[in-house]
């Protein structure tokens, strides 16, 4: 274990499962106290017993991102064990539905917890952080939130929403030390999408779609967060980073054009 974060105290929401369990074991592995909230107590449970097991300090809450009430006394309380020096808004749903089937309590669903429960952890948060005039804000939204999915109109529009409000926080609080970035993983393999897509799909996409030619790991995402939380970004706020092996770059070129362009 490295001492990077040594005495920080890390909130990590949706940290139960996926990117943002990746997330929370970076960081515990960097010397911090992290703070979980996650709707899934049993995969709460679970996880905060394992990286305990392993001499790590991490405190869960079972939370409702999406209730205010909830967000305000689980944030007062983690406050009291520690001071909270970073956030990383990483909850969040993803379903799919064509855009004219999407009914209003989907809609509202996808918001509620992507964006509003983002907002509403943040601005909690960020009210202690001002006060202490120092904090970072990183969240996460996803390459939906640049560029638009079939099926995923409630989740595109959640996504974008969280960049313009991780710009907004960037520069209302720059001036209290707060930083704040949002980054945008593409294609993910995670046990949440191993369950639904097979291994010829994720080959076939990462095939069509992603000049890496693979689709993206946990392991490749969690270390973005450490970065951008780290005294080395002291600089970089109100910025978005992509991680999608190269997909929003361009469309990816066929490999007989490639190998005309070798020649």
């Amino acid at each position: 274990m490295n001492s990077r974060f040594t005495n920080r105290h890390v909130l990590v929401t949706g940290g139960a499962r996926g990117i943002g369990l990746e997330i929370v074991r970076r960081f515990c592995e960097a010397g911090a106290m992290v703070s979980i909230f996650d709707y899934n107590s049993e995969a709460l449970d679970q996880t905060a017993s394992q990286l305990r097991a392993n001499g790590h300090k991490v405190n869960a809450s079972v939370v409702d991102v999406s209730d205010q009430q909830q967000v305000t006394k689980a944030v007062e309380a983690a406050e009291q064990i520690a001071p909270i020096d970073v956030l990383v808004n990483n909850a969040g749903i993803c379903e799919v539905t064509p855009f004219l089937n999407i009914e209003a309590n989907e809609w509202q669903k996808t918001l509620d917890i992507n964006l509003t429960g983002a907002f509403y952890v943040a601005q909690s948060v960020c009210r202690y952080m001002v006060q202490r005039r120092t904090g970072v804000v990183l969240n996460m939204s996803s390459k939906n939130g640049l560029d638009a999915e079939l099926g995923h109109a409630h989740y595109n529009a959640s996504k974008a929403g969280l960049i313009l409000l991780t710009k907004t926080i960037a520069i209302e609080l720059a001036r209290f030390g707060v930083r704040a970035n949002a980054v945008c993983p593409g294609y993910v393999r995670s046990p949440i999408n191993n369950d639904v897509d097979s291994d010829e799909f994720v080959e076939e996409f990462a095939d069509r779609y992603i000049p890496a030619g693979r689709v993206g790991t946990v392991a490749d995402v969690a270390p973005v967060f450490l970065f951008l939380a780290s005294d080395e970004a002291a600089y970089i706020t109100g910025q978005t980073f992509v991680i999608d092996g190269g997909q929003l770059a361009g469309q990816k070129p066929w490999a007989s054009l490639l190998g005309s362009v070798d020649s």
